[in-house]
């Protein structure tokens, strides 16, 4: 099942704006990912059970003091996972899809934290558990990735959200990693948005029952449309913002814009989560470009 065809032209339209818009501007889109970058790792990481907050995500990549004790392996899995991100934004020209930069971004993933399984595939007995079913044979990982980068390159009858969620769904039910599989498979998701002209995206830890939810419609029946709505969400709600920042627009909180809007908060927000209006979120607080308003008003 694919998005339909009105999503496909919103993300398209949305997506020759930002295109546009950012051509002489590119300072602005850099410093717009160095400030997203603690929230990007935040949401990863806590997808996967890690104890820090926002706060202390931020106050780690600073290298301030933080207020609690928290076990080394989860400082390092923020700075490491900073350190891929910023990589494959810097590198991302000379980075291919495939098992090569899998395997190096793996093991800066897990430098310091478990050299003996880093930069490698799962072989021998290591097995993995993933929800109610046991992950792919050790023996067939490589070969089953192999196959995936070679469809993934080669097909051509499926448009860009529909490659990507393709792709991730079926790396991640391959699992070839020991640990550390999500937060590969979500970097490489953004890798190859980059790589298409696209913004980078955020799979917030709120919205992680969908995001579960999409890998279980996907194995139950093979329905891969819920993840690309996921997709579709996550990039929309980018694409809104960094246009929003481009155009120079003032920003303010949605509830801000309740106040002058005819409809209510509760209402503005369901239409935020849905990207039916241009809203976007920054450290969990939803905002829109003010002009909005009156280019709402101009169209009645």
């Amino acid at each position: 099942m694919r998005l339909t065809v009105n999503y496909q032209d919103r993300l398209a339209s949305l997506r020759k704006r930002f295109l546009t818009l950012q051509k002489e501007k590119q300072s602005l889109m850099t410093i717009l990912d160095e400030v997203e970058l603690a929230e990007s790792v935040y949401n990863s990481n806590a997808i996967e059970n890690s104890t820090l907050t926002l706060k202390e995500t931020e106050q780690i990549l600073l290298q301030m003091e933080v207020s609690r004790d928290f076990s080394l392996r989860e400082v390092f899995e923020a700075k490491n996972l900073a350190t891929v991100m910023q990589y494959i934004r810097t590198k991302l020209s000379d980075l291919k899809e495939n098992t090569d930069t899998m395997l190096l971004l793996h093991e800066m993933l897990m430098t310091n934290i478990n050299p003996a399984i880093a930069g490698r595939f799962r072989n021998t007995d290591e097995y993995v558990r993933i929800g109610s079913y046991i992950a792919a044979d050790p023996k067939r990982v490589n070969q089953m990735i192999e196959k995936i980068v070679e469809e993934y390159s080669t097909d051509l009858s499926m448009n860009s959200i529909e490659k990507i969620a393709w792709f991730h769904l079926n790396l991640e039910r391959i699992h070839p990693f020991v640990d550390g599989n999500g937060r590969i498979g979500r970097v490489l998701m953004n890798m190859q948005l980059l790589k298409m002209g696209f913004p980078q995206i955020i799979i917030r830890n709120k919205a992680k029952k969908y995001y579960y939810q999409a890998f279980r419609k996907y194995e139950d029946d093979g329905n891969q449309k819920p993840m690309q709505y996921v997709l579709y969400l996550a990039l929309a709600e980018s694409l809104h913002k960094r246009i929003a920042y481009l155009e120079g627009t003032e920003i303010i909180e949605l509830s801000e814009f309740a106040k002058k809007s005819d409809e209510s908060i509760n209402t503005l927000l369901n239409r935020a989560r849905r990207q039916t209006i241009p809203a976007f979120r920054e450290k969990g607080v939803w905002k829109i470009g003010k002009e909005y308003i009156f280019q709402k008003r101009s169209t009645k």
